[in-house]
């Protein structure tokens, strides 16, 4: 069981930054594959980056490669999503997911969801 709590979110000019987290409990954060999705009013949720347990491997979707970063720390149990050049179209609720396995993740079936924290980015 873990439970996920994300923070971080906010409003931002476009070009702006910001880093998002997910924060975990427990103790086998690091036996869980984490990944980043977002949902915009009115649209399906999307996937945006995956990270492996180890964090050496990681996937972005090509909307948000080369201007989000994915990244985890196992000895804080959090994960992260650094967000640069933002764009209006970034603008939706993040969530965090985790799951054991990283095929699961990122076909966005996680066990476990965070309860997202809302982006907005003005134009």
């Amino acid at each position: 069981q873990v439970q996920l709590v994300e923070s971080g979110g906010g409003l931002v000019q476009a070009g702006g930054s910001l880093r998002l987290s997910c924060a975990a409990s427990g103790r086998t954060f690091s036996s869980y594959a984490m990944g980043w999705f977002r949902q915009a009013p009115g649209k399906e949720r999307e996937f945006v980056a995956i990270i492996s347990r180890s964090g050496g491997i990681t996937y972005y979707a090509d909307s948000v490669k080369g201007r989000f970063t994915i990244s985890r720390d196992n000895a804080k149990n959090t994960a992260y999503l650094q967000m640069n050049s933002l764009k209006p179209e970034d603008t939706a609720v993040y969530y965090c997911a985790a799951d054991g396995s990283e095929s699961t993740v990122r076909a966005g079936r996680s066990g476990y969801w965070g309860q997202g924290t809302q982006v907005t980015v003005s134009s």
